[in-house]
């Protein structure tokens, strides 16, 4: 899941004993590969199983093993999931296109760093002190630091670094510290580069109580600057700004330059491809992680539901999704949706997502597509695919709650162009409430997923419970649609 919604209309690990009583033991696998056509939703849920979507995640981990810890887009980890996903897919009888495409890969791959070395040796927190300004360019450098116009104390009028004449007589080579206020990050950088900066510090401004911390800025991607670029507290940035001889180490621990990488997609072969039903979720991880909830977990139990669908003949077709550079924006989903003619987008009858299905904290999310939760409701049509998944866990005897349409994964694309949509979700970086504890277990006051975006996003950072109840889910979703699309055509 993006860690950040796109503009339009606690500790890595919990404990054993939380692991214990969140992850159930698997249940018991049906035939792996079942060879059958699975013409009813029970003989299709019988062969997606919890053994076979593990079997997925679990090559997805030796991927990113095997390749700097990540699958992010652009890199070789994340080739090799889409390699990977399109043997799987000619093994079980599809004919997979992978679509390519450029984008600005930006994306942190690492812990950075921000140290003293004059004075006073000193070794700051990211995360607490600094952290790598979004858009940043990579770079590793000591130098002094010059501080640039700064204007300190409650009520300023901060203009540091935002006209070239800030800079005069600025000594090339250093480190530039830089303050925030009135105009853009990207200007400052940029102006800092232009008068020799080998890099920048931005400290938030201080002119109020609410500009103290970090600024969780970004440099957009205009940025031309072509430095390392972190952001700092405000009272880290008066500290230095007084400190005589200072002289620190920066490091942005990042990768920014335009990649080429992939969407893979598959269609069954029989069904009306004028009414095509879509199933989709992202391939990519995070910089920082092998990404095997977020989003191995989705990725991996649709690819399971199409091995098992593949024999089946349905009416509709349904054609699977794997998007490239949602962690980056939802890049590959946007490039997909807006790239489809007219046509092409009407013959899609619905869109279902799943992203993060498998969440060790979970709660049971479904997207709100009526909008009765969060007053925003998707296109016509994802009302009925809410109350489809309500009513299937409902059959079950459990709870399930709405999740905001928050643009953050990759249905935004399709609700943009008016496409219904819906899916499941299980919780990222969000906390657990008492309420949601008394209700779905787990620990209260922690994230759903507090491996999110960090490199304990393994294999073991999953509840087998939910993924296979999930799993199941989807299965079951898919299958009802790729028979019968009425509830939606008609609202």
């Amino acid at each position: 899941m993006s860690k950040r919604p796109v503009a339009r209309l606690a500790s890595c690990v919990l404990s054993t004993m939380v692991i214990g009583s969140l992850l159930a033991a698997p249940a018991t696998a049906g035939p792996r590969g079942c060879g059958r056509t699975n013409n009813t939703v029970k003989k299709l849920l019988e062969c997606v199983t919890l053994a076979g979507v593990r079997e997925h995640q679990a090559a997805l981990q030796e991927i990113a093993d095997a390749n700097g810890g990540n699958r992010f887009s652009g890199l070789p980890g994340y080739d090799a999931s889409v390699d990977y996903v399109v043997e799987e897919l000619e093994a079980a009888g599809y004919t997979p296109s992978v679509q390519a495409f450029d984008y600005l890969a930006s994306a942190s791959l690492g812990p950075s760093a921000l140290e003293q070395t004059a004075p006073v040796p000193t070794v700051y927190v990211e995360g607490v002190d600094f952290q790598v300004m979004d858009q940043t360019d990579p770079g590793d450098v000591t130098a002094s630091v010059t501080a640039v116009d700064l204007q300190l104390g409650l009520g300023n009028m901060s203009s540091s670094g935002c006209e070239a004449a800030d800079f005069a007589g600025f000594p090339a080579g250093n480190i530039a510290l830089i303050q925030r206020g009135t105009c853009t990050f990207q200007l400052k950088a940029e102006n800092a580069a232009a008068a020799g900066a080998v890099g920048a510090i931005i400290f938030n401004q201080g002119n109020t109580e609410a500009r103290r911390g970090l600024i969780n800025g970004t440099l957009t991607a205009a940025n031309q600057s072509g430095i390392p670029v972190l952001e700092a507290t405000y009272d880290r940035g008066v500290e230095w700004a007084g400190t005589a001889g200072l002289v620190m180490r920066l490091f942005a621990n990042v990768i920014r330059e335009m990649k080429t990488t992939y969407n893979v997609l598959a269609e069954t072969p029989s069904g009306d491809d004028g009414n095509v039903v879509m199933v989709g979720a992202h391939l990519d991880s995070v910089g920082e992680g092998p990404g095997i909830n977020d989003n191995g977990s989705g990725s991996a139990a649709i690819l399971e539901v199409a091995e098992q669908l593949a024999k089946t003949k349905v009416r509709n077709t349904v054609r699977f999704a794997w998007w490239g550079a949602e962690e980056s924006g939802l890049v590959g989903s946007d490039f997909y949706v807006f790239g489809l003619s007219q046509a092409e987008r009407d013959s899609i009858a619905l869109y279902l997502n799943f992203d993060m299905v498998g969440s060790p904290n979970y709660v049971r999310f479904v997207y709100d597509g009526d909008g009765s939760a969060f007053g925003l409701a998707g296109p016509p049509g994802s009302g009925a695919i809410e109350e489809l998944f309500v009513d299937f866990y409902g059959a079950r005897g459990l709870a399930s709650e709405p999740t905001q349409i928050d643009f953050r994964s990759d249905y935004a694309a399709f609700f943009d162009v008016g496409i219904p949509f819906g899916g499941l979700f299980t919780g990222a970086e969000g906390i657990k409430t008492l309420a949601q504890r008394d209700v779905y277990g787990g620990v209260a006051g922690i994230q759903y997923d507090p491996c999110y975006h960090r490199a304990c996003d393994t294999f073991s950072n999953v509840s087998l419970e939910v993924l296979d109840l999930n799993s199941d889910a989807m299965a079951f979703a898919t299958f009802t649609y790729a028979m019968d699309t009425s509830s939606i055509d008609g609202g």
